[in-house]
This record gives C-alpha cells, sequence and structure tokens, in this order.
C-alpha cells in the first residue's frame, strides 16, 4: 500500500517533468511574493529572496522525483571552463545592449548624463555580486540548468525559448504586475543561445548578474515610458539578430545529452 501511494506521484511526475517544474515554482515563490506585499519593508525583501529560490528547488524535486541524475545536474551548475569569448558574451552583452539603447535616447532628443557612468561603477558592482547570489541567479539552475534542455528535447530551440521564456516571464507577474513577464520572454534567447553554447549554468548565471546592474545603473536618462519602449525595442531586436545569425538554432546541437535525466554525463 505505501509503495503504491509513493510510486504514483512519481509517475506523474516523470510523464510531465517540466509542468511539475513550473507548478512546484510558482507553488513555492507566489506565496511568499504575495506576503511580501503585505509586509514591506525588511520583510518583504526577506520573503522575496525566499522565494526566489523556487524554481531551484522545484528542479531539485523533480529530479530527484525522477530518478535523473543530481550530480550531472550541479556539474552544470559548476561549470567554468568554457571559452573566453562565452564570459565576454555573459558579462558584456547587457553593456553592449545598454549603450545601444543610450545611443537610440540621444537619436530621440534626450539627454544624457555621462558623467554617472563613474558614479554608478559601485552600485553596478554591488548589484552584480547581488544579482548572482540572491536576486535571480539562484534561479538558472531551474530555467536553464533544468527546463531548457528537456523542453529542447521535443521541441525546436525556438519553441522551447518560447515556452520557457512564457513561463519564466509568468512567475515574475507576482512582483512586476501582469506586464512583469514581457521582458524575460524577450531575454529568454540570449540564455539559450549562451547555455547551448557552453552547457554551463553558471554562465547564464553571469548573464543574469549583468542584466540586472545594467539596466538598473548604466541607462543614464530618466526613466519613462519612452525609456521603456525603446528597452524592450532594443531587446527585442537583439533577439532577433541573433535568432537570424543562427537559423533558429540558437546554438543547439542535436547530439547534446539531457542534464540530470538519469545519467552522469
Amino acid at each position: 500500500m505505501n509503495s503504491t501511494s509513493t510510486s504514483q506521484p512519481e509517475t506523474r511526475i516523470g510523464r510531465h517533468p517540466v509542468i511539475w517544474f513550473f507548478a512546484l515554482a510558482y507553488a513555492f515563490s507566489w506565496p511568499f511574493w504575495l506576503l511580501s506585499h503585505l509586509a514591506g519593508g525588511t520583510l518583504g525583501t526577506i520573503l522575496i529572496v525566499i522565494g526566489g529560490f523556487g524554481p531551484m528547488l522545484a528542479a531539485a524535486i523533480v529530479i530527484s522525483r525522477t530518478g535523473g541524475s543530481r550530480s550531472a545536474w550541479l556539474r552544470s551548475i559548476l561549470r567554468w571552463r568554457v571559452s573566453p569569448v562565452y564570459y565576454a558574451y555573459a558579462l558584456g552583452l547587457p553593456v553592449l545592449l545598454a549603450v545601444i539603447l543610450n545611443l537610440a535616447m540621444v537619436a530621440l532628443g534626450k539627454q544624457l548624463d555621462v558623467s554617472l557612468v563613474v558614479e554608478r561603477i559601485p552600485a553596478y558592482l554591488q548589484t552584480f555580486l547581488l544579482t548572482a547570489v540572491i536576486f535571480g541567479g539562484q534561479e538558472e539552475p531551474g530555467w536553464r540548468g533544468f527546463a531548457l534542455p528537456r523542453l529542447q528535447q521535443r521541441h525546436i530551440p525556438l519553441v522551447a525559448t518560447l515556452l520557457l521564456g512564457l513561463g519564466w516571464g509568468i512567475w515574475h507577474v507576482p512582483l512586476y504586475g501582469p506586464a512583469g513577464f514581457v521582458v524575460p520572454l524577450a531575454l529568454a534567447f540570449y540564455y539559450t543561445w549562451l547555455y547551448n553554447k557552453t552547457r554551463s549554468v553558471l554562465l547564464c548565471i553571469l548573464l543574469h548578474a549583468s542584466f540586472t546592474p545594467a539596466q538598473d545603473h548604466l541607462l543614464l536618462t530618466a526613466d519613462s515610458p519612452l525609456v521603456d519602449a525603446v528597452l524592450l525595442s532594443t531587446y527585442l531586436l537583439g533577439a532577433g539578430v541573433l535568432i537570424a545569425l543562427t537559423r533558429g538554432r540558437l546554438g543547439y546541437e542535436a547530439t547534446q545529452p539531457d542534464v540530470g535525466s538519469g545519467e552522469d554525463d
């Protein structure tokens, strides 16, 4: 009787691991985030941080319940031996997109305060470190380390990225409101290419940690609906270029192993 009750949940999760992953990630994160709006202040921030670990926890649970390889999954998180080119991409791409955005604002007649760059460097570095550890980077073992390779087993990279980007974006809605899914959906393509080329979740963490401070500290004009529109347009244009250059493959190779699927790579 006990063995039957134990095996049934494992069978259900095994049939639809990605759906279970998203469900568990939402189920863990959203209650903390909804409570954070009520709590506010320091407690609210703590609740936001705790909720941010939902995708990582969800991935660990699904891997364990489906007999997957946790060691393979953990190795992908720590994989650092990749070409310096990919480190340059992870650390520099968000800066490049911020430069393009600033130039677009100048073209639209806005004034930039270039002197802000130097004084914002400490804030940039602090945000980078905090994001890598507790304000975004800790999500990546779930999104890219677990969900992306499984989605790409069943869908072409373009569709897999759209599905993941939508799920990733909707996960943010309790924090950023009904339109909170839009920017993550656009950014997902940059992460897919980096993960497919390196199989490194660590590099995706660095990319995540780079996007947040670039967006927060390298935009040299006051925030406005116009800035938000140009920001999204820049992200979408860059994603479109990446899709075109890779012919929709986004760096994917059919021989890539399924990280954490049950066999160590």
